[in-house]
Parts: C-alpha cells; sequence; structure tokens
C-alpha cells in the first residue's frame, strides 16, 4: 500500500521546473532511493513530503490523507529528518538532541532517555560514552549516527534522509550504509533517500527512482534498473559496468558452495585421477574456523596470515573486492560464530552477475586480472 503520494506535482523556481507533473507511489516498509543529476528535483520531492516545500500544484497525499490538511509542524513531528550536514543542536548533548522531539511530543524525560539510550546502542555508540558529548567531541561518522537516531526517536513512520552520508569520508560512508541496512531489516521504516551516489542507491534500495528533468526517467528496483536500463541517458547513467555493480544486490548466501576441510597436521588426499576432487582443501582450528589452505597430498599447515573470510548476507561485490586484494580467486565463507561453512569462487561469481555465457565471466576476469579457471587452486 502506497504511505505517500504524489499526484501529477509540479514545482517551479522561477522560469525552471525542478519538479514537473510527477506520479510516484511510495510503498510502506519500502526503502525508496531517489537519484539523479544535480538539478533532477530529487531534493524538492523529497521535501514535499513533508511540507517544507509546497507544490505549484498536484497534490501529494499522506496515509490517505492530502498533506494540505495536515499542520506541517504535526506532520514534520511525526517524519524522521535526516540531512548531510546532521543538524545537532551544538548547545545542546547527545542524549539531549536524541531526546528532542520525544520531549516536544510530551513524552517524558525518563522515558526519553531510556529510549535515546536504547537508539544510541542501535546506531552502534555506547550511551555510557556518548550521552553527555556534545556534537563538537563528535567524529562526522559518529556526528551521522547520532542524527539517525534523533530521527528515530520518536518511533516515525516515515523517514526523509537527504544525502545522510554525503560528507564523511568512503570507510565511514560504507560503515554507515552497513549500520543503516542492519537498523532497516530490524525496524522496516518507510525511507525516502536522497543520493547522487548510485553505488549507494543499489546497495541501500528496494526501488530506485531515477529522475531527469524533474520527472523518473525510470522507477525500478536495483537489479532492474542495472539489467535493463529504460532508454540511453539511464543506460548512461548508471555506466558500462552495471554487471559488475549488480553484484552489490546479490549475497553470498546464494552462491557459496561447502568445502572439504581437514585439521593441521593432516595430510590432504591425493586428487584422484579423473581430477573430480577437490582442487584445495581448507585448514580449520578446533573450533572451526578457518586458517588457511591446503593442495591435494600437502600437510595441512595454517597460514601465517588468516584468510579473509565473509558472512553469508556480505555482498558478491564485497567478494570480489577480497579476492582482488589478495590475489586469490575464492573466499572462506563462515557463519556468525566464524565457523567456517563454505567458500565463494570467481566462477560462482561470474555465473551469478546476470550475463549470459562467458561474457559475464570474462568481464569479472578482466576486473580481477587473472583467466578464470575451470577448477580453482
Amino acid at each position: 500500500m502506497a504511505l505517500i503520494e504524489y499526484r501529477g506535482v509540479s514545482k517551479r523556481y522561477g522560469e525552471a521546473w525542478a519538479v514537473h507533473d510527477l506520479d510516484l507511489d511510495i510503498e510502506e516498509g519500502q526503502l525508496v532511493v531517489l537519484i539523479g543529476p544535480s538539478g533532477s528535483g530529487k531534493t524538492t520531492t523529497l521535501r514535499m513530503a513533508n511540507r517544507l516545500v509546497e507544490p505549484d500544484s498536484g497534490e501529494v497525499r499522506y496515509a490517505g490523507r492530502p498533506l494540505h490538511s495536515w499542520r506541517p509542524e504535526d506532520l514534520r513531528l511525526g517524519m524522521g529528518y535526516v540531512i548531510q550536514s546532521v543538524g545537532l543542536f551544538p548547545h545542546l548533548s547527545v542524549l539531549e538532541n536524541v531526546c528532542t522531539v520525544p520531549r516536544l511530543l510530551g513524552t517524558p524525560r525518563a522515558v526519553a532517555e531510556r529510549r535515546a539510550d536504547e537508539l544510541l546502542h542501535m546506531v552502534g555508540l555506547d550511551p555510557a560514552s556518548y550521552r553527555q558529548r556534545r556534537p563538537r567531541q563528535l567524529s562526522g561518522g559518529e556526528a551521522q549516527r547520532v542524527g539517525v537516531a534523533r530521527a528515530l526517536a520518536a518511533d516515525p513512520p516515515v523517514l526523509l534522509m537527504d544525502e545522510p552520508f554525503g560528507a564523511v569520508d568512503p570507510l565511514q560512508r560504507a560503515r554507515l550504509q552497513d549500520e543503516f541496512l542492519r537498523i532497516q531489516r530490524e525496524i522496516h521504516k518507510t525511507v525516502i533517500f536522497v543520493t547522487h551516489d548510485l553505488d549507494e542507491a543499489v546497495r541501500l534500495a528496494d526501488t530506485v527512482v531515477l529522475m531527469r528533468d524533474g520527472r523518473p526517467a525510470q522507477i525500478a528496483t536495483p537489479a532492474k534498473l542495472l539489467a535493463e536500463p529504460a532508454d540511453d541517458f539511464v543506460r548512461a547513467f548508471v555506466g558500462e559496468d552495471r554487471s559488475l555493480k549488480r553484484l552489490a544486490r546479490v549475497d553470498v548466501g546464494g552462491a557459496f558452495r561447502p568445502v572439504s576441510v581437514l585439521r593441521a597436521g593432516e595430510r590432504a588426499p591425493e586428487q584422484d585421477a579423473s581430477c573430480d576432487g577437490p582442487t584445495h582443501h581448507w585448514v580449520i582450528d578446533g573450533r572451526g574456523k578457518p586458517l588457511g589452505r591446503v593442495k591435494p597430498g600437502d600437510i595441512a599447515t595454517p597460514w601465517r596470515t588468516l584468510p579473509t573470510a565473509l558472512k553469508p548476507y556480505a555482498s558478491l561485490k564485497e567478494a570480489l573486492a577480497c579476492m582482488l586484494e589478495e590475489g586469490s580467486t575464492v573466499v572462506a565463507v563462515i557463519d556468525d560464530a566464524g565457523v567456517l561453512i563454505g567458500e565463494i569462487s570467481l566462477t560462482a561469481i561470474a555465473a551469478s552477475s546476470g550475463e549470459t555465457g562467458s561474457g559475464g565471466a570474462m568481464e569479472l576476469s578482466k576486473t580481477a586480472g587473472t583467466t578464470v579457471p575451470q577448477s580453482i587452486p
């Protein structure tokens, strides 16, 4: 069911259309990403959802009611809002910042503070360490986490997020994306998320709305947007490497395979003459954690540096990045306890890339700087 509906909505600034005759449904519980070139209407579309911007024509509806029937202050208190510059109140502590909206809504202080502590923990900040800090004492990534916690404090059904991670470095940005995805899996908010970053859109979105000149050029799932661009503009926007971008939407859990394991000191079986057996075996410790690999016939010896390992919910893009980093064609897959449950191979990634025939494998092999073998050493 659509929680927010745009019907024939237009907004003009001077002679230029920011949004023109927009029809768009934001389904309840979905994370919808608005993306497109600068000036395509992304932020204007988002700001019309809570009446920070009023349309010149057309109608926006929220929960079945025309938006103009809502008092702007009630609407904004009922929607979380996160922006790139965070907007924390500099004279208030982290705790006071997170408690702001619940206190405005009349929530008792003790209840609001308990909720704030829960949210700080949820976004990965220890309440005991952070609740009394001032915004100037936070890093960019920490401030963005507090901003997300504040937006969630009144448990709003809708989150509006305008380039929320755009001002932090790439490492922090990836961590914030991971954290937000984890939170969204738990709370299932309706989210409108604006970004310029296609990789971020592909990674986060249930639905991508690619904007052009104030209108959607294509509305699709990330996988369909990359696999089936609607026209030349969309094709140019997503880029020629779209088959690689699709890997960000496929989990390792759907492509890994079981492996043969040995304890340190054991001798690996010789490969049979038909070459049907495994081309390598994994070495594990007494708790099942991976220590390295060994060829058939060799003694199982732990590596000096432990091999990289991924959880099943990591993406194939992350797996490919690990292979490039290590110069390997396989990566260990472990469960939440760190126990080896299988491996993901370059061949499996190529097969999952959405390409037909050998094209996907060849594209990935060029990226990895290696030839895709029939058997992985």
